[in-house]
């Protein structure tokens, strides 16, 4: 069974933010990517990060025009395989565009060996690789809960609608991410690029560049960006998955 928001074909994408629903799933209409209304490449799966829900890839869908998109809202069980169960049947052969913690689900997918076509992940934890990159957030979440973790997280953009409405979902999300470990993609694994925002703190560039030393990730810096790359650069990184989509044998 699918997470919840995750069937669907094209149709118009949901603006707004907040607890993400039915019509999460579904292309976006308006953007790059359509030809005469016909759907373009492969499906995309995009995976939400904490203390968002699959409502924040709204900017991303609209721009994804043509193709069909799913953004659904994680379970957010606080347990890893919990999560990757809850979320393979999802991604097997889509591209997998993540944000955060979703990007960091995607790594985690990816070394588990579960099938997709390819993979865009936009700042992923890298648990002992840097060690004290999510201790910021952290802090943030003991000192001043959702809203404070959610700023220090994401930036301005971001604000306490995009939370989903049960906020013990960040506190697990949290802590799962906290104990993450990443491991390598098994061979014959599929494409995989890890994205950094060009104005994101030299922490984050250093564990893209972790990623890329440990395990061969090609990595890309992305301008005009922090982490929040759906919020403050949707159509950017929407080109990223269309280019990624499109480039895979057909």
């Amino acid at each position: 069974m699918e997470p919840r928001g995750a069937h669907g074909t094209r149709g118009a994408a949901q603006g707004g933010a907040g607890q993400g629903g039915a019509g999460q799933s579904g292309g976006a209409r308006g953007g790059a990517g359509a030809r005469n209304g016909a759907a373009v490449g492969p499906a995309l799966l995009l995976l939400h990060g904490t203390a968002t829900t699959g409502a924040v890839w709204s900017g991303v869908r609209v721009a994804l025009a043509g193709r069909e998109v799913h953004a659904p809202d994680r379970p957010s069980t606080g347990d890893l395989a919990a999560e990757i169960a809850a979320l393979a049947p999802s991604v097997a052969g889509r591209v997998l565009g993540g944000v955060s913690g979703g990007a960091t689900l995607g790594l985690a997918m990816l070394a588990a060996g579960v099938p997709m076509a390819a993979a865009v992940l936009h700042e992923p934890a890298v648990g002992s690789l840097v060690p004290g990159l999510l201790g910021p957030v952290a802090e943030a979440f003991t000192t001043g809960g959702v809203v404070a973790f959610g700023q220090r997280l994401y930036g301005p953009r971001w604000n306490v609608g995009h939370a989903p409405s049960d906020l013990t979902m960040v506190e697990r999300d949290l802590a799962m991410f906290l104990a993450f470990e990443p491991g390598p993609p098994p061979a014959g694994a599929p494409p995989v690029l890890v994205t950094v925002g060009a104005q994101s703190p030299p922490v984050r560039h250093r564990a893209a560049a972790a990623l890329r030393a440990r395990f061969g990730l090609p990595v890309r810096v992305l301008p005009g960006c922090g982490h929040a790359v759906h919020l403050e650069a949707p159509e950017l990184f929407a080109a990223l998955l269309a280019e990624t989509a499109d480039g895979l044998p057909r």
